[in-house]
């Protein structure tokens, strides 16, 4: 059976490990807070995840076939809608995703 200091010392050196592993990120998020790169990566990310978003939806997209396009025009629209309107990427990416989902499984 291990003797009990031997115990102690597992525990505690678990504990600093999993502590400094939840803490290091914040530590190293507080020098970059006022970073120019993140500040624009923060502006145009959205953005960018939107395109990618489209360009996926979009290419398996048969365009021949009215039943593929219909949904995924539908859903385009209602994501570029939304996005406008209320100028929040994961409102209209959730919105734009769902309906496509209902559209195309029906």
């Amino acid at each position: 059976m291990p003797d009990n200091i031997y115990v102690f010392s597992g525990i505690l050196l678990a504990a600093t490990v999993t502590w400094a592993l939840r803490a290091i990120p914040f530590a190293m998020l507080a020098p970059l807070r006022n970073s120019a790169l993140l500040s624009y990566l923060g502006e145009r990310m959205p953005v960018g995840i939107m395109c990618i978003l489209v360009v996926y939806t979009l290419a398996d997209v048969n365009l021949q076939s009215t039943s593929e396009v219909l949904p995924a025009a539908i859903a385009l629209a209602v994501t570029i809608g939304l996005h406008f309107w209320r100028h929040n990427a994961i409102v209209s990416i959730f919105t734009g995703t769902g309906v496509y989902v209902l559209l195309a499984s029906a």
